[in-house]
């Protein structure tokens, strides 16, 4: 497995550049996972599919959702296209590399993990300083919102993103499984969908959709839910107060119904 593995690496290495495999690759492969990832979602609430795992019961019109698409491929290749191609050099000088030897899983496994942690920290700081009415403007998410933001925000949570890979310096493939697993989680988590087989209900510590939509819900107040990924951040800091009030609201209502 591991040599079929280095043998495409060679092949692709081979007939693509560094820099073309780190910026246009990278974007693509962005695109990719985040279009693929959060289209069904979109499509749900557009058909009203699924209803009954809706967390909220309103939803955007198509015309909203059509306007959300567009901005995003602008956002996408007049923003973060430029922000990748420029920020090559500075990758490549705190140690990105593409060659042979491919990574030992451990390796991969640690260093991402270790980027879902940092992404974390520093999101929960920069989303929270951030939260103003004039950056944030929508309150039933869909997948695709998870990246429709103000360019200032774009350029500023993306740092969250990036600062784990500068300081370690990855492989271009580690790289791009984190881009990958990123998009995925952010996509996730702003579905507006909560499935028996969602992934907060397997993983411990992982907030996921239900925790993420209550902040858009409450979007223009003190709404808390501000971590990206995980739930401890905002529980160390007092931040998912309100949202576990009705949570246990939600559940003694629940009790009384059965």
């Amino acid at each position: 497995m591991a040599a079929a593995l280095e043998s495409a690496w060679q092949v692709l290495t081979a007939n693509f550049s560094e820099f073309q495999l780190a910026t246009v690759f990278t974007f693509l492969i962005h695109e990719t996972a985040f279009f693929l990832s959060g289209l069904p979602s979109l499509l749900f609430e557009r058909f009203g599919l699924f209803a009954k795992y809706k967390i909220q019961k309103k939803s955007n019109t198509s015309a909203y959702q059509n306007r959300c698409v567009l901005r995003l491929i602008l956002y996408h290749v007049c923003v973060n296209l430029p922000v990748i191609i420029f920020s090559y050099p500075a990758f490549k000088f705190m140690g990105l590399r593409s060659s042979l030897p491919l990574p030992h899983w451990t390796v991969v496994v640690s260093q991402v993990a270790f980027y879902f942690v940092l992404e974390d920290f520093v999101f929960y700081w920069g989303h929270r300083a951030l939260h103003t009415k004039w950056l944030y403007k929508y309150a039933t998410p869909f997948g695709l919102t998870s990246e429709y933001a103000h360019p200032a925000e774009i350029l500023f949570l993306g740092f969250a993103t990036v600062v784990g890979p500068a300081l370690t310096g990855p492989h271009l493939v580690t790289l791009w499984l984190w881009v990958v697993l990123r998009v995925l989680e952010t996509v996730e988590a702003h579905s507006g969908y909560h499935f028996p087989w969602s992934p907060s209900n397997f993983l411990p510590l992982y907030g996921g959709s239900d925790f993420h939509d209550y902040h858009h819900r409450v979007l223009y107040t003190k709404s808390g839910n501000y971590a990206s990924t995980f739930v401890y951040m905002d529980w160390l800091f007092g931040t998912d107060k309100d949202y576990r009030k009705v949570k246990a609201m939600e559940e003694k209502e629940g009790n009384k119904d059965m």
